[in-house]
């Protein structure tokens, strides 16, 4: 989404550096990393939908991990049809000190609403769209963990869990343990979602087929995030236990 609305959000002082990170893009390096105008940058500067940028040496605005995160967050919403307004109203519920990662998992939520993307595009594209250069360890990465696999000169790319994936890459874990975590995570996905399919169709069973799918349509996004944070949760808790036996 692109607008002709003019304007800057400015504060004085430092902003936070996402994880630990300090603020380092300028705004228009910011744009291009986001593949967007620095005007539409500035103007969601304005509505609340960016943080301000940290203010540098000369007073130059220095944007980080944190703002890509939300403009990626941003524009899955619009792929999903969503207005402005709604945009709004959907970032002003989300707690104000989500991380990089955090946000990185809503987006994946909120791509989860559709379905299946798989496009198949050249590698400076696919770059483009992690923004950032990709080495031949981060490609054979992506590719293990099914986010990013070659096709001839191209690759096939899972839209979906592309910033996930890329994410993942600053992980220091081996490409092994990633992909035993996926297959646990697949797993035990795959098994909530069958529990969860069983109980809607018992609950529905008596009901018009297009009742059926207008319940789906407004399930799968509430389904998705209750998961998501009943996991989060869960998650949390198990480290802990583990951190105070340690």
């Amino acid at each position: 989404m692109t607008t002709d609305t003019e304007g800057s959000h400015r504060r004085t002082g430092a902003a936070p550096g996402q994880d630990g990170e300090e603020p380092a893009l300028t705004v228009g390096e910011l744009a291009a990393r986001a593949g967007v105008t620095v005007r539409t940058v500035r103007f969601y500067g304005t509505r609340g939908l960016l943080p301000p940028p940290a203010l540098g040496p000369r007073r130059v605005g220095r944007y980080g991990g944190e703002h890509l995160a939300r403009l990626a967050l941003i524009e899955e919403l619009q792929r999903q049809g969503m207005t402005l307004a709604a945009i709004e109203r959907y970032l002003s519920r989300l707690p104000a000190d989500l991380t990089v990662r955090e946000l990185a998992l809503q987006r994946a939520v909120v791509a989860s609403w559709a379905p299946d993307t798989v496009e198949t595009v050249p590698r400076a594209e696919l770059e483009r769209r992690a923004g950032r250069e990709l080495s031949e360890e981060d490609l054979r990465r992506l590719a293990a963990v099914g986010v990013a696999e070659p096709d001839g000169d191209a690759f096939r790319v899972d839209t979906g869990l592309l910033r996930l994936g890329v994410e993942l890459l600053d992980v220091p874990l081996a490409q092994e343990t990633v992909r035993a975590a996926r297959a646990v995570l697949v797993e035990h996905s795959r098994a909530a979602a069958r529990a969860l399919s069983q109980l809607l169709r018992d609950a529905v069973a008596e009901r018009d087929a297009r009742d059926v799918r207008s319940l789906s349509a407004h399930m799968h996004p509430l389904v998705v995030q209750a998961l998501l944070t009943s996991f989060q949760r869960s998650l949390r808790e198990e480290l802990r236990e583990w951190l105070d036996e340690q």
